[in-house]
């Protein structure tokens, strides 16, 4: 009795050591291993903070960095004094919703683009810099005054681009953009 008592107790030892040393439920994603739909989410989203999306637009092709989480979000293009002719931003949101964008903090020009979930232009805007929030000016007073551009339908996507390009490439509300839009949708965080 004790043999076996001794022998099923190795067997209990021998089946802990394998369950913690192999991935259980463990399968492949994309190219990603992971062990849940979070761990996806996570390494999906590292990968996309201070990533690059290759989009094409109207026969353009623009490297645009993309912006899937709120603190890239909010800083967006703001304090930079150049956008490269084919760059830019992609804002990913993880759900449609009705969007407004301001310029905080942005010193040239931008060119927006809002898409919705299948990848439709809902609305399009040259946005021109805003006056520095002033020193004496609260958060709240500078963030009140800013001009809002509203997607005018639910959004889920934003590109900014350098100001002239939606003139220069002829988009427009009703047109297409061919996104990647579950894969997006999953690095957004």
């Amino acid at each position: 009795m004790v043999r076996m008592l001794a022998g099923a107790a190795l067997l209990a030892i021998i089946a802990a050591v394998i369950v913690t040393t192999v991935p259980g439920g463990c399968e492949r994603r994309g190219g990603i291993a992971t062990t849940s739909d979070e761990e996806t989410k996570n390494e999906l989203t590292r990968r996309a903070v201070g990533g690059i999306e290759v989009v094409t637009i109207n026969g353009v092709t623009y490297n645009l960095e993309l912006a899937a989480d709120n603190p890239t979000r909010m800083k967006g293009l703001g304090g930079r004094s150049h956008i490269d002719e084919h760059g830019g931003m992609l804002f990913v949101f993880r759900v449609p919703n009705r969007l407004n964008f301001v310029m905080r903090d942005c010193l040239v020009p931008i060119d927006i683009i809002f898409v919705d979930g299948t990848g439709l232009v809902t609305a399009t805007y040259t946005m021109p810099p805003e006056a520095p929030q002033g020193e004496t000016e609260t958060d709240l007073l500078y963030e009140n005054r800013l001009k809002r551009y509203s997607s005018k339908f639910t959004a889920q996507f934003a590109i900014e681009l350098q100001a002239g390009q939606i003139e220069k490439i002829g988009v427009k509300p009703g047109d297409k953009i061919n996104l990647d839009i579950v894969r997006l949708q999953n690095l957004s965080r």
